[in-house]
């Protein structure tokens, strides 16, 4: 297990440098892209753009500019950003990066939580209404755009019924959890709903497929001959196996939002995550901020592939000999 572990660590740090090069390349050593260019201006003169390049260490050999962008986003965290001139991109990022945090943390859970109950739930409710009735909840939060709906939410809570039932429902926005929790809590609860719905329906529907299928296999009749009740076969046989796949689809999922894919979420409730950070940075090609964040992003999705394949090794010691 040790073995596999380590493995596994050495892939994610070879698949971060693959990502920072491949990235690198795209936005500095593209043919006809001049970053230099874009931080001086369309009518900047000849000596304006070489100032520029010696300025920002654009007039070096790529492998060396490549080395000083990665030294000062990792070793002296001093990059600066090619928009805003003299502003460090690393604050923008730590200030950033907990507002992300706290909505995918919380969202995670209460998906994950209904999913796997209501998952569980409706397939051991096979031909019973509860199975149908589940099954149609999920496609209904699968169905529903996350933009769609948290612009209802915000026109029921911001608007319509502001005064009178969410009275308690604070301006759009986020709080950091270390300056009220109480607030923080408001803040993120509508939010956390409206992300979790579309993944709790996802969950709902993979969890309930794969318990049936399972239910199927030779090994579960072999179970049922020995004399295993029903709850035992479904927790302790057909529930285990399944969450295998809910591990590795949890993994993706929360690499994903955590890394920026919580976008429309954050803007549609004013909260100023990765994701805007992001959004923002590409509007203005602001390439160290780009960089910064692509490597964060990456970072998360990474790790989650990772830890998600350490689980799976726990879960299917078959795995571990791969």
């Amino acid at each position: 297990m040790t073995t596999f572990i380590l493995k596994r660590i050495a892939a994610m740090f070879f698949v971060l440098f693959s990502i920072s090069v491949l990235v690198f390349l795209i936005f500095f050593a593209t043919p006809g892209v001049d970053p230099a260019a874009r931080i001086a201006g369309r009518n900047a003169d000849q000596l304006t753009l070489q100032q520029v390049r010696a300025s920002f260490e654009l007039d070096k050999p790529i492998p060396l500019r490549y080395l000083s962008m990665m030294n000062h986003l990792f070793v002296s965290q001093d990059l600066t950003s090619y928009v805003n001139r003299g502003a460090k991109v690393l604050p923008q990022l730590t200030q950033a990066i907990p507002a992300t945090l706290s909505l995918v943390f919380g969202a995670a859970i209460i998906w994950l939580l209904v999913g796997i109950f209501m998952g569980i739930a409706a397939a051991s409710s096979k031909r019973k209404w509860m199975d149908p009735t589940i099954s149609f909840l999920g496609i209904v939060g699968i169905s529903l755009p996350v933009y769609w709906l948290g612009e209802v939410v915000n026109l029921i809570t911001q608007s319509k019924l502001h005064n009178s039932v969410f009275r308690w429902v604070p301006p759009l926005g986020y709080v950091p959890l270390t300056q009220n929790p109480w607030q923080w809590f408001l803040h993120l609860i509508f939010p956390w709903l409206t992300l979790a719905l579309l993944y709790a329906g996802i969950y709902i529907r993979v969890l309930r497929s794969e318990i049936l299928t399972v239910m199927r296999e030779d090994y579960i009749k072999t179970e049922r001959a020995k004399g295993a009740g029903e709850k035992r076969i479904l927790y302790k046989h057909a529930t285990r196996m399944s969450l295998i796949t809910i591990v590795s689809l949890f993994g993706l999922d929360f690499g994903a939002l955590v890394g920026g894919s919580a976008l429309l979420t954050e803007v549609v409730f004013g909260i100023q995550g990765v994701g805007k950070l992001t959004f923002s940075a590409l509007q203005n090609f602001d390439l160290p901020l780009i960089m910064a964040t692509v490597m964060y992003a990456s970072f998360f999705v990474v790790l989650a592939n990772a830890v998600v394949d350490i689980l799976y090794a726990v879960l299917d010691p078959r795995v571990r000999r791969v």
